[in-house]
């Protein structure tokens, strides 16, 4: 005769007698089935759940309550604490609350998708449960709507270890039961092939559910559950703001990034998910943007040689700083407008993206010694055409359209254009073609690196076409302060030649702003010349307060670096990003200011802002290299300085920070051999003293450090001067001759804290 069944309450009961009495069955899930007990010594109902026994077999009773004791230890607002685990008699088990409400899973099944707002809420409370936990080493592994309870409208976060314990339990045993660890429908791509995950995968999981939440289904689904993983590796989710209406652009860029492919290109911590987040609800509340607010899109090249387009983003590129220069006209910067080129978009989307009122378009057609370009002014908000023209020109006529553009858009907005102080500062170089140079130096000098000197060379063409080209005269300015500013050329090439060509643009063009702006930055980086380089600076910001440069050059070299108000430097960079939201160089002298202030988290959210808007760019690989050093993080620091190496040619400023990265992370075989090949390169080319001292310094190797030190001081290296901003390089600063030094140059800030 068979036995009956056993009752499992009953057989529970029997053995937490005295601990728990359960009541009734809540549920029962893949892994687990959970019960309502009461704790009779706390007088309370509680959620015990119960591992299912082959579940419980695999993992083994040591294992689990290791896991579990783990995430017991976490205490945050939105995760549900751990009360208790056990054994009790083979039955695994662990203790929640009894949540007075319902999980995220039984809210969309009522209401399958749910109001942004909330959705969004809900995410950022999530978030902030993981980065709790994953601050603390403990991973989820299993972010799904089941695992979201929801009391009285916010998130508590369930089965926190129960994750770590499966994965450490073989496939095999738990394929054998029909288990896994993760669901498959919010599973990362890399937790669903077996890989090592992090913190990423279980974000990864929520952007999984946000996207439910906002869309009403599932990024990935499929018949089976082998479809659904196999689209994670070949398809890209439906952009949610295409899928529904009324969802903020940004929180379709926060979504995607979270659903990326491969963890890199994700959020690097649940706290920058919030941080974006937070940012989506900052801009979904912003005011209209101002009436008198204008973007310049590059104007379309429509000739037939694709050289002309530097010609054609030249000429978007002067009416730009035209109209920059008005004072109550809001101009979007170069950066962002230029984000748009090539990309055909809703003029709507653009003014939604860049915060503007109006913008202006054209195109450039150019045959032989003629042109033809138009040019429209719309307003974004119902796409009426303010007004329009078409010029048909010699091509040395193309300076006066400029001018005639500039002046019809001041007028329909009903701005004042100060002629004098502003289109006729600049006479029109002798020749187009000594123009079209100027702008292919210009856009090399853009990208920084090894392209500067390329750069150089095309400003140099351009005065040989033209020796009284003001533009291009400031424009060599600037390349040898980049040059002397990154060690790639002597300071005394940099002062003599820089110099020279900064007092042949304020003859040839006094009245413009680059050339008041290629002064200031002389005098600072080479003559020590505080006083004139501020006077010099807010000269140029005065005649061109749109004039990106000068702004972000004032404040993080001469108000940051120099007087050491780096609060300051860094609401004035922030300043000009709101006007140019998306350029990346802003957000990567932003980053390099907080790596210098010591504010890891806000340089790593600008550092991942500068990666997402220009990814290549070399300023964006210095300053993560920057970042990674400040934070202590020198094996992800040597890492990036590889990268950055191979990307500028094994410049010698960043063969110093592999240095520096090496020296700090122990391998000192590793940086002399990076000292020793920057003393060769030394030999033929210039290697700044300033380098070598850092380096000698952080090898212990005092006498060399000084020397350098006390060379630098002779040369009047500006590396020198600055130092004290750059991050790994703490043995520099603590020596006694470089403070000696630094003090003995005047600078105008506050003394320095060496001690910092």
């Amino acid at each position: 005769m068979a036995l009956p069944p056993l009752d499992p309450i009953a057989t529970l009961n029997a053995a937490l007698t005295g601990r728990y009495a359960i009541q009734r069955e809540l549920g029962v899930g893949g892994m687990a089935t959970v019960y309502l007990a009461h704790d009779p010594r706390h007088g309370r109902d509680v959620a015990l759940k119960v591992l299912k026994p082959e579940l419980a077999e695999s993992l083994g009773r040591d294992r689990f309550l290791r896991e579990i004791q783990l995430a017991a230890k976490l205490s945050h607002p939105h995760i549900l604490p751990l009360y208790d685990s056990g054994d009790a008699g083979g039955a695994l088990f662990y203790v929640m609350p009894n949540v007075e409400g319902h999980s995220l899973r039984d809210r969309l099944a009522t209401q399958r998708q749910l109001p942004v707002v909330e959705a969004v809420r809900i995410a950022i409370e999530v978030a902030g449960a993981l980065d709790h936990a994953h601050r603390h080493g403990v991973l989820h592994r299993d972010i799904k709507p089941e695992n979201i309870m929801l009391q009285d409208g916010h998130a508590l976060v369930a089965d926190f270890g129960i994750g770590k314990a499966l994965d450490d339990a073989t496939a095999d045993t738990l394929t054998q039961h029909g288990m896994s660890v993760g669901t498959p429908a919010y599973m990362s791509p890399e937790q669903a092939v077996g890989e090592t995950v992090d913190a990423r995968s279980d974000i990864y999981s929520l952007g999984c559910v946000l996207y439910e939440m906002i869309v009403g289904e599932q990024p990935f689904t499929g018949p089976t559950v082998q479809a659904v993983i196999a689209k994670r590796f070949v398809q890209t989710p439906v952009d949610v703001a295409a899928l529904r209406e009324g969802v903020p652009r940004p929180v379709a860029r926060a979504v995607q990034k979270a659903l990326a492919r491969v963890p890199i290109d994700r959020h690097e911590t649940a706290a920058l998910f919030v941080t974006s987040l937070s940012e989506v609800e900052a801009v979904s509340t912003r005011p209209a943007a101002p009436e008198k607010s204008l973007a310049v899109l590059p104007f379309a090249n429509l000739s037939s040689d694709p050289e002309n387009e530097f010609f054609a983003d030249g000429v978007t590129e002067e009416i730009l700083n035209a109209l920059a220069a008005i004072p109550d006209l809001r101009v979007t910067g170069r950066a962002s407008s230029f984000s748009f080129k090539g990309k055909a978009m809703d003029l709507h989307a653009v003014g939604e993206a860049l915060n503007v009122r109006t913008v202006l378009e054209g195109s450039i057609r150019r045959a032989g010694q003629r042109v033809r370009i138009t040019a429209q002014l719309s307003d974004v908000t119902d796409g009426f055409r303010m007004w329009s023209e078409r010029y048909d020109r010699e091509i040395d006529d193309v300076f006066a359209v400029q001018d005639e553009i500039a002046a019809a858009i001041a007028e329909k907005l009903k701005s004042t254009l100060l002629q004098n102080q502003v289109l006729s500062t600049q006479r029109a170089p002798e020749s187009v073609a000594a123009y079209e140079a100027y702008l292919k130096g210009r856009a090399l000098l853009y990208r920084r690196g090894s392209s500067v000197k390329p750069g150089l060379e095309m400003m140099e063409q351009a005065l040989r076409l033209d020796p009284e080209y003001g533009l291009a005269w400031a424009g060599i300015a600037d390349t040898y302060s980049i040059l002397g500013y990154f060690g790639q050329v002597s300071p005394a090439v940099a002062r003599t030649k820089g110099g020279e060509a900064a007092a042949k643009a304020l003859h040839f063009a006094h009245e413009l702003a680059e050339s008041h702006c290629a002064l200031a930055m002389q005098l600072l980086m080479f003559e020590w010349d505080w006083a004139g380089a501020e006077r010099a600076f807010k000269r140029s910001m005065e005649l061109n307060p749109g004039y990106t440069q000068a702004g972000v050059w004032y404040h993080l070299f001469y108000r940051g670096m120099a007087c050491g108000a780096w609060d300051e430097a860094i609401a004035g960079c922030k300043d000009y990003q709101t006007r140019d939201p998306r350029s990346g160089y802003l957000a990567a002298i932003t980053a390099f200011i907080y790596a210098i202030t010591s504010d890891g988290p806000s340089a790593e959210e600008w550092v991942n802002l500068a990666r997402e808007l220009a990814p290549d760019a070399y300023l964006t690989l210095w300053t993560r290299v920057q970042f990674l050093m400040s934070i202590g993080d020198y094996p992800r620091a040597i890492e990036a300085t590889q990268t950055a190496l191979a990307a500028s040619g094994r410049m010698v400023n960043m063969l110093m920070l592999l240095g520096l990265g090496l020296a700090e992370s122990g391998d000192a075989t590793g940086a002399r051999a990076t000292y020793d090949e920057m003393r060769s390169r030394g030999v033929r080319e210039y290697v700044s003293p300033t380098y070598l001292a850092a380096l000698s310094a952080a090898l212990g190797d005092t006498d060399a450090a000084v020397a350098h030190c006390q060379e630098a001081f002779r040369l009047q290296d500006p590396l020198w001067s600055f130092a004290r901003g750059w991050p790994g390089m703490q043995a520099l600063q603590a020596l006694p001759e470089y403070q000696r030094l630094v003090a003995s140059i005047g600078l105008p800030g506050r003394p320095v804290d060496f001690d910092a």
